[in-house]
């Protein structure tokens, strides 16, 4: 899984006195759980850019003091006027401790039902996997060239080697739809069928 560096401080205040002057100065307070101890610390909102504004799903190198943690992301809070960063919560990975993450789809290959006029629609995004953290991946690959019209893919269907899907059985990620034009054209096709054997 991909990876971005943070470069923090440790902070001795936490209150909100503390916090709000540290927004001030540009910087984002942060807290990183999962470890011995809960550490406190800041860095500046520049660096959450690439980790919160895409789809993707990346790991932390947080870096303070001298020492490195590796993370995920758990939590952030945005200002709901100016949709800055308030607050963001970092979950320690361990390398021999499992994790659940939310991570994002990608659809390979082409469907014949959608070449033939049907339309692929998305159900699930994202989906839960877990894994060990060098196991992670940066993506679901869902392989859609199998699909006619109608077809449901479930996620049963994906291979989990090395990490597992946290859905039932019957979670269906994407389906390939029966468009109105290919209904119509099924229709009429069928209605010169039934002319013909008549």
């Amino acid at each position: 899984m991909q990876s971005i560096t943070i470069v923090g401080s440790q902070r001795e205040s936490v209150g909100k006195a503390a916090s709000k002057a540290l927004r001030n100065a540009g910087k984002v307070p942060c807290v990183l759980y999962g470890g011995d101890n809960t550490i406190h610390f800041s860095a500046d909102s520049l660096a959450f850019k690439k980790l919160v504004y895409t789809p993707n799903v990346y790991t932390a190198t947080i870096e303070l003091e001298g020492k490195t943690y590796t993370a995920i992301l758990q939590d952030i809070q945005f200002d709901p006027v100016t949709d800055n960063i308030l607050h963001v919560d970092f979950y320690q990975l361990h390398k021999d401790r499992e994790i659940t993450l939310a991570v994002p789809i990608k659809v390979v290959g082409t469907a014949p039902g959608v070449m033939a006029g049907g339309s692929l629609r998305i159900v699930n995004r994202k989906l839960k996997v877990k894994a060990l953290p060098e196991n992670l991946p940066d993506f679901v690959p869902v392989d859609i060239s199998w699909m006619e019209m109608g077809n449901r893919f479930y996620v049963t269907r994906i291979p989990q080697e090395s990490y597992k899907i946290m859905h039932p059985d019957n979670t269906v990620v994407c389906q390939v739809r029966v468009s109105r034009a290919a209904l119509k054209a099924a229709q009429e096709a069928a209605k010169a069928e039934t002319k013909k054997k008549k």
